[in-house]
């Protein structure tokens, strides 16, 4: 076999994978709602009646909030045990992991998107009260 017959039948797979992807979108319903891919899709300028294609947005919309959220989750465990190895008792009553914006931003950064949050903005109950303090 030479390499172009090489070349056509894994094009020839490839096409028939793509198709039997195309083909199960039809019957699946993503997370993320049609209407909601077909309004951000048209906002951006973007029309197509095919389902099947709005369908393909919303699965990967949906792996990248995935992706961002299992990466915050990583750095809020990272956090949590970066407090922990502070402490001196190892032991925590409460093993509840509590993420944070600096989590969510930390994992948005590493996919290129900056997060800016209004100086108001609190992470935790303390946060305002230094301020407070001084207006009293």
């Amino acid at each position: 076999m030479n390499h172009n017959q090489q070349s056509n039948e894994v094009r020839h797979d490839d096409e028939n994978a793509l198709s039997d992807f195309l083909a199960s979108l039809t019957d699946y319903t993503p997370t993320i709602p049609d209407e909601l891919v077909e309004h951000y899709l048209a906002k951006s300028g973007f029309q197509c009646p095919d389902v099947r294609l709005t369908r393909l947005v919303a699965v990967a919309a949906q792996k990248f909030v995935s992706d961002i959220a299992i990466d915050a989750l990583q750095h809020c465990k990272a956090r949590q045990a970066a407090v922990v190895r502070d402490k001196k008792e190892k032991q925590q009553r409460d093993k509840r992991l509590i993420m944070n914006m600096e989590d969510l931003s930390k994992a948005l950064q590493e996919y290129g998107v900056n997060v800016k949050h209004q100086e108001y903005f609190a992470d935790n109950p303390s946060a305002g009260l230094e301020s407070a303090a001084r207006d009293e």
